[in-house]
C-alpha cells in the first residue's frame, strides 16, 4: 500500500504538479541573487514556473485529446448521438463534450451543427455545458493542483449538472426558442475519410499548437493574476471575501466569475493562488466553473442562436448548479483535502 501511494504520489507531485520544475527555478533564481521569499521574487517565481507548468501540460494534453477526437468528427459524433434517446442521450452528450478541448465559444459553432442536423435541443445543450466546464485536460490540470479526489468528483459533478440541464431544458420543450435560421438550415452528412496514423498526428499537432495560440493570453493573465492574488493580497481579505466566514462566498464568486472570459487553463493559476490564501475550494471550484461556462462573450454568441427566453433558462439552470456545486464542495472540503 505504501508503494502504490508513494508512485501515486510521484505522478500528482513530480509529473502532474512538476514540483522538480518549482525547485529548479527557486535554485535559479537564487543564483541571480533574489530571495524568493520576498514578494517580488515570489511573484517571479510564480509567474515562471506556472507558465512553463501549464503551457508543458496543455501542449500534451491538447495534443492526447486531439489525437483522441480524431476519431470522432462531428459527423461521427452527430451519428453517435443520434442512436441514443431520453437521459441516455444527454448522458452520451455530456461525455463527449469531455473529449472536446474547447473553451465555451469554440463549443458554440459545434452545438449549433448539433442542432441544425436535428438533434434534440435538450442533448445539444448537455454538450453545451460539459464541453468547456469539464474535459481530460481539466482533470488532470486539476488533479496536479487539489489532488485526485478533487479533480475527480469535479469532472463528475461537472457532468451531472450538464446532464440535468440538458433534462430540464428537453423537458421544457424549448425547441421553439432555437432561432429560426439554425432550425431550417440543411444538415450535409458527409462520411468522415479514413485517416492514416500521420494524418491523425498532424491534426493533433495543428490543434495543439492553433489551442495554444487562442489560449496562451489567457494563461499569462491568469498566472499574472495568481502571482498577485499569492504574494501580494493579504490573506485576511481572501478569507473575508470567500472564506468560510462569509456563506455567501459561492454565490460572490459565481457573480464574479460570469462576465470573464477564459478556460480551465487560464483560471488554475488564479484557483492556486486563491486555496493557498484560504479561500474555500467549494467557492473557487464555483468561480472557475462560472468564467469556463457562462462567460459574456460566449452567451453573446449563443444569443445568435437562440431567443433571449431561452438563453435566459440556460443561464440561470447554468449559475444554480454552478452555486450548489460550491456549497457541496465547500460541504465537504475536509474530507477532500
Amino acid at each position: 500500500m505504501g508503494v502504490l501511494k508513494a508512485i501515486f504520489d510521484f505522478i500528482q507531485y513530480q509529473v502532474l504538479g512538476m514540483k522538480w520544475l518549482d525547485t529548479l527555478i527557486k535554485n535559479g533564481l537564487s543564483s541571480l541573487g533574489l530571495d524568493t521569499s520576498t514578494r517580488l521574487a515570489g511573484s517571479i517565481e510564480f509567474f515562471v514556473y506556472d507558465v512553463i507548468k501549464i503551457t508543458i501540460l496543455l501542449c500534451l494534453l491538447i495534443f492526447l485529446i486531439s489525437y483522441i477526437q480524431s476519431y470522432f468528427p462531428p459527423e461521427r459524433s452527430k451519428k453517435i448521438l443520434g442512436r441514443f434517446h431520453g437521459i441516455g442521450a444527454n448522458c452520451v452528450a455530456a461525455l463527449l463534450g469531455t473529449v472536446t478541448p474547447f473553451c465555451s465559444c469554440s463549443s458554440i459553432p459545434l452545438f449549433i451543427g448539433f442542432t441544425s442536423a436535428g438533434l434534440p435541443v435538450g442533448v445539444t445543450f448537455s454538450f453545451l455545458i460539459s464541453s468547456p466546464m469539464v474535459d481530460l485536460g481539466s482533470l488532470l490540470l486539476l488533479m496536479s493542483i487539489f489532488g485526485a479526489k478533487v479533480a475527480v468528483l469535479y469532472v463528475v459533478v461537472g457532468l451531472i449538472v450538464a446532464v440535468i440541464g440538458g433534462t430540464v431544458i428537453e423537458k421544457l420543450h424549448m425547441e421553439k426558442y432555437i432561432e429560426d435560421f439554425i432550425l431550417k438550415a440543411s444538415s450535409v452528412d458527409i462520411a468522415s475519410p479514413d485517416l492514416t496514423k500521420k494524418d491523425r498526428l498532424i491534426y493533433a499537432k495543428e490543434q495543439m499548437l492553433s489551442t495554444l495560440k487562442k489560449v496562451f493570453l489567457y494563461i499569462l493573465i491568469g498566472v499574472g493574476i495568481g502571482a498577485v492574488i499569492h504574494n501580494w493580497i493579504p490573506e485576511e481579505w481572501v478569507a473575508l471575501a470567500l472564506g468560510s466566514n462569509n456563506p455567501f462566498g459561492v454565490i460572490f464568486a459565481t457573480v464574479i466569475g460570469i462576465p470573464m472570459y477564459a478556460d480551465i487553463f487560464g483560471t488554475i493559476p488564479i484557483a492556486e493562488a486563491l486555496l493557498f490564501k484560504g479561500a474555500q475550494l467549494g467557492t473557487i471550484l464555483s468561480f472557475m466553473m462560472a468564467v469556463t461556462t457562462l462567460s459574456l462573450p460566449s452567451m453573446i454568441m449563443l444569443r445568435k442562436a437562440v431567443k433571449p427566453k431561452l438563453l435566459a433558462l440556460f443561464i440561470v439552470i447554468c449559475t444554480a448548479g454552478i452555486i450548489l456545486v460550491g456549497y457541496f464542495f465547500n460541504a465537504i472540503q475536509a474530507f477532500l483535502i
